[in-house]
This record gives C-alpha cells, sequence and structure tokens, in this order.
C-alpha cells in the first residue's frame, strides 16, 4: 500500500474556495503520481477549525472523484498552526512500484521544506511608504506568516517613555533591556505585541512612539536582540517582514526582496489621514518636517542604516493605491517562482 500526502490553502471559507482548492489539489496528486482511479482504495481529508462552509469529501465527490470511499475529520486546534489548510491522505495499490509524490500548494507548501523550501519576502523602505499595509496583504495572498518587526522597537520605545527613559540614552537603554519583558504571539493570524504582560498593539502606534522608535532602533544592543528573534522566526517558517534593513542586515539571504519608497509629501499625507482617523490631533506641515528627519536620521545612524539592498526591487508608490502596489509586487514574485 502507498500513501500518498497532499496539503494546499484556501483563499476564504466558502464553498466555492474549497471547491476549487479540493480540485486542483487531487488533479495536481493524481497527475504527478501517473494514479489511476482503479489503484486508490481511499481518500482521507483533514481540514483546520477554521473551516466550517463545506465538507472536503463532498467537494471531491462532485467534481468526480467519487470512485473510492471518501472520509474527512477535523484536525485539534494548534496555536500557530497554518490556518484554512485542507490536507489529503490518498491510499494506493500501484500496479508496479513506483514512489509516492506528495503534493503541497500554495500556503501549504511551508509545510514540507523537504519538498518547498521556506521562503521570505523582504519589503524595506521609509515611513510612510505603504510597506506595512503591502506586507500584510502578501501575508495573506501566500498564506504565510506577518512578522511586524517596527511593532518589536516600538515596543521597546514604549517602555522607554514609560519609564521616562530618555530613548537616546545608550547606557539607560542597554540596562532597560536586561529587565524588557516583550512576547510575539498570534492570534486568528494576527500579531500582538505584549509588553510586560500587556498587549500594547494598539498604543505603540501614536506619534510620540513612532519618533521614539526611530531612536532606540539605531542602539546597537537594541537592534541586535531584535535581530536574533526575528531570524529565528524567518529560520522556522516561510513570512513577510518589513522595515528599514531587512533585505540588506535582517535576512540578507531572503528569496524576495522589495525596497518600497514614495515622495516625502505623499507619505506625510498618508501618515496625517491615518492618525486623524485616530483621533490624534496633527499638523500636515509637522508631520512632514519629522518625515524628512526621520528619513535623514534612519539613513544615516551608524548601525543598520536605512538601506536598500543591491538585489531590491525599487517599488515607488506615490502615485499607486495599495492594490496597484501589491498587484505589483506579486507579478515580480510570480515570475521569479
Amino acid at each position: 500500500m502507498t500513501v500518498i500526502r497532499g496539503a494546499t490553502t484556501i483563499d476564504s471559507d466558502c464553498k466555492k474556495d474549497i471547491s476549487a482548492a479540493v480540485k486542483e489539489l487531487l488533479d495536481e496528486i493524481f497527475a504527478q503520481n501517473k494514479a489511476d482511479k482503479t489503484e486508490i482504495r481511499c481518500i482521507v481529508f483533514s481540514l483546520t477549525t477554521d473551516i466550517h462552509s463545506y465538507h472536503p469529501a463532498k467537494a471531491a465527490r462532485e467534481c468526480g472523484y467519487d470512485f473510492a470511499p471518501l472520509f474527512a475529520c477535523t484536525e485539534p486546534d494548534i496555536r500557530g498552526g497554518l490556518a484554512l489548510c485542507v490536507r489529503a491522505m490518498i491510499f494506493a495499490e500501484f500496479s508496479a512500484a513506483r514512489p509516492a509524490r506528495h503534493v503541497y500548494l500554495k500556503g501549504a507548501k511551508v509545510l514540507r521544506k523537504d519538498i518547498s523550501s521556506i521562503y521570505n519576502i523582504a519589503l524595506d523602505g521609509p515611513a510612510g511608504s505603504g510597506k506595512s499595509t503591502i506586507a500584510k496583504r502578501l501575508a495573506e495572498e501566500y498564506h504565510i506568516l506577518y512578522l511586524d518587526t517596527g511593532a518589536m522597537y516600538r515596543a521597546c520605545a514604549l517602555n522607554a517613555l514609560r519609564a521616562g527613559i530618555d530613548p537616546k540614552d545608550v547606557r539607560a537603554v542597554e540596562e532597560m533591556l536586561k529587565k524588557l519583558d516583550l512576547k510575539v504571539e498570534y492570534k486568528e493570524g494576527i500579531q500582538h505585541t505584549l509588553l510586560n504582560g500587556e498587549d500594547v498593539s494598539e498604543n505603540i502606534r501614536e506619534n510620540a512612539v513612532s519618533m521614539a522608535a526611530s531612536d532606540i532602533s539605531a542602539h546597537r544592543a537594541v537592534r541586535e536582540k531584535m535581530v536574533e528573534v526575528q531570524r529565528k522566526i524567518a529560520e522556522s517558517m516561510s513570512c513577510v517582514l518589513d522595515g528599514r534593513d531587512i533585505g540588506s542586515a535582517v535576512l540578507p539571504d531572503a528569496k524576495f526582496k522589495f525596497y518600497v519608497t514614495a515622495d516625502s509629501k505623499v507619505r506625510a499625507k498618508r501618515r496625517f489621514k491615518e492618525l486623524t482617523e485616530r483621533g490624534q490631533n496633527v499638523e500636515l506641515e509637522s508631520l512632514h518636517r519629522e518625515i524628512v528627519r526621520r528619513d535623514k536620521q534612519d539613513s544615516e545612524r551608524e548601525f543598520s542604516p536605512l538601506k536598500r539592498a543591491a538585489d531590491a526591487v525599487v517599488v515607488d508608490t506615490s502615485e499607486m493605491d495599495i492594490e496597484q502596489a501589491v498587484a505589483a509586487i506579486k507579478s515580480i514574485i510570480q515570475s521569479k517562482i
């Protein structure tokens, strides 16, 4: 008896997406294994707990795979596990001995490192260029993890501000790091930043924290601590990271690298809109001056400055909306896969 394994991810929990994904997975498994329906003894599906809309066994039967018994079960809820995933095990008795070719599609490719290697997408660029929003969308599109690296530095900055520590004071910051309790958790695919046990995911988006984050991230000790954590995560799974030096320093071997930028005035307008929608009282001209100052500071700092990796593709979003920017980057990624 030969057991063939496969898995795929779906875009959303609906009948249409489930049916399309199941058909694509089974078609690919049968094609790669040159399997005949007379050789199949049964097919067993398992699905993650976030899939409810339709039964994969029914989907398989409706698309023509009704020549063998079909079974399905729901997997245990595993924290941090791959979301919206359908797995299949096909039990076959081949007429001639041949090895099984396991098939993992879409976001499920990360489940088998021996079949498909882990890949990372690195997005760098100045503040307000849209890289964080783009990174999140790419993670959703490819069903991989989005690691918000900036949130980690912002949390450090917030901790310093709350403790009355000047973010530019090297010794004070290094001493603070010894007691820093910073954790990153993922709930339903969303990153939550915990500082001393408190979820500060919203607090770290305040403008004062953003400015302090630029100062505190310039310290070698801070960046070394954060980079160590980021690399460990990136080595364990495919993910999208955005920041100032991801492609040049944090993940120099990332398969896909992009430098996302935009005119400083355009970025100031985007930041103004974001902050005013949150109820913050800010001035556009003041924001523009801060962005220009931060660009200069980030580019000229001694340790790990804002820098475009030599092999990064430049994407200027000045005249693009998010949809256009995501589409442009996806097109480049697809051309290299």
